[in-house]
């Protein structure tokens, strides 16, 4: 299983409107390509010196392959929704292999 993270810092002033976006919108809409088969988002509670919040998304899907087929046919489409929010957010996308689960 592989865990695809995104961590955004987004900006106070647009936050509530980003987040029910994400959890309205996004989220769903990631889950729906058929690739991921959970999504776990989760509020970072350390403080950044930029200010804002941050959060972290992890998609989980089967496989390495099926993460590259989200690159090549979701990918492009999906970060373009996030233009409202453009300037207002800093991501940063991690690719993680599970190891174990207990």
């Amino acid at each position: 299983m592989i865990i695809y993270n995104v961590t955004i810092n987004i900006d106070e002033d647009i936050h509530h409107n980003w987040l029910d976006w994400m959890q309205k919108e996004h989220i769903p809409q990631m889950l729906s390509t058929g690739k991921f088969t959970k999504a776990l988002m989760t509020k970072v509670l350390v403080e950044e010196e930029m200010g804002g919040y941050t959060y972290s998304v992890q998609y989980t899907t089967e496989s390495k392959e099926m993460l590259k087929r989200y690159y090549n046919e979701d990918a492009e489409i999906l970060r373009s929704q996030s233009k409202p929010f453009e300037g207002k957010f800093v991501a940063f996308r991690t690719e993680l292999e599970i190891v174990s689960e207990h």
